[in-house]
């Protein structure tokens, strides 16, 4: 009984690690996909155009997800607390 206890615990930590950080990759991955196709009709290769842009729109992505975040982190982490103490007790 322990043993599903623990996995159940690990995861949902995996799950919320994977969801907080989804809004940021997704972004990167965004920008960094309309940059490379700006890139290839331009035909400007410069591998360190990409980077600004990336770091402006990660930093926007976190403002603007950072209420949502930290509510499902909360209430995720109440949850994982709850588990715990079946796993303890």
């Amino acid at each position: 009984m322990e043993e599903e206890v623990f996995l159940t615990i690990f995861q949902k930590v995996l799950v919320l690690t994977m969801e907080m950080c989804a809004p940021v990759l997704i972004t990167s991955i965004a920008v960094g996909l309309l940059i490379s196709i700006v890139q290839s009709v331009t035909q400007i290769q410069e591998s360190t155009l990409t980077f600004v842009p990336k770091i402006f729109a990660c930093i926007l992505a976190l403002i603007v997800c950072m209420p949502w975040m930290l509510s499902v982190f909360i209430s995720r982490t109440n949850e994982l607390f709850d588990y715990m103490r079946a796993f303890i007790g």
